[in-house]
């Protein structure tokens, strides 16, 4: 295993310090555990990663009709 250096906030290292804390774990594994959980994100196909996006980011908006109601202001342009 491989040793970095990384410069955070000390608000970032006050959290990260209280979560460890609670969860009974080091630092470096919850850093571990967040690397790895942002490369299986990174890594996922088009339709997987991006399916349900709205609703990761607090939307309660239905696609389709955001869709149709963007169409309707478009002239000349039917569904």
């Amino acid at each position: 295993m491989t040793r970095i250096l990384a410069d955070l906030p000390e608000e970032d290292v006050e959290w990260l310090d209280a979560l460890a804390s609670e969860q009974g774990k080091s630092r470096a594994a919850l850093l571990r555990e967040a690397v790895e959980a942002f490369r299986a994100r990174e890594s996922q196909d088009g339709i997987a990663k991006y399916f349900g996006l709205w609703a990761r980011h607090g939307s309660h908006v239905d696609g389709l009709d955001y869709d149709g109601k963007v169409r309707s202001d478009w002239d000349g342009v039917r569904e």
